[in-house]
C-alpha cells in the first residue's frame, strides 16, 4: 500500500468535496456500448461495456453539479439484420479507472466506497432512486 502526503500546514479552513455531480445507473444489469455512447455527452464514465450495474451504482461524473440517473443497460432495436454492424462502429472514450484512495477522496458523504477483490465500485447510500429524492427534500427542509 502507500499513501499521498506532503506536509504538515497551518489550517486552512474546511476541505471543499467536488463541483461536479455523478452519473447513477438507473437500471440493474450490463451496460451497453449504445447505452454509453447516448450518455457520453452528460459526462465522464467509470465503466466499459458488458460490465455488470445495479441501480444506485456511481457509473460517472456528471458535468454539472447535480446528480442525473441515467440508463446504461438500453439496447438498440434492429429493424433489420444490416443494422447491427452499426454497433460495432461506435467508438467510447477509455473510463477513468480509481484506486481505493481516488475512490475515497472522489466521494461526497452520501456516497459510499464498495470494495471486492475483483473491483473497487462507489455507491449511493440510498440505492433506491425515490428514497434519495425524499431524503433530499427532508434534508432542504
Amino acid at each position: 500500500m502507500h499513501h499521498l502526503f506532503s506536509h504538515y500546514g497551518p489550517w486552512k479552513g474546511e476541505i471543499t468535496g467536488r463541483r461536479n455531480g455523478v452519473l447513477i445507473a438507473y437500471e440493474t444489469g450490463p451496460a451497453t456500448a449504445y447505452g454509453i455512447h447516448k450518455a457520453e455527452d452528460r459526462g465522464t464514465f467509470f465503466i466499459r461495456p458488458n460490465d455488470h450495474v445495479y441501480a444506485g451504482m456511481i457509473i460517472g461524473e456528471h458535468t454539472r453539479e447535480t446528480d442525473l440517473d441515467i440508463n446504461v443497460c438500453k439496447k438498440k432495436h434492429l429493424t433489420n439484420i444490416r443494422a447491427s454492424a452499426a454497433d460495432e462502429s461506435i467508438r467510447l472514450a477509455p473510463p477513468q479507472t480509481f484506486t481505493l484512495e481516488k475512490a475515497m477522496e472522489f466521494i461526497e458523504d452520501d456516497e459510499l466506497v464498495e470494495i471486492t477483490p475483483e473491483a473497487i465500485r462507489m455507491r449511493k447510500k440510498l440505492l433506491d432512486r425515490n428514497k434519495r429524492e425524499q431524503a433530499a427534500k427532508e434534508k432542504n427542509s
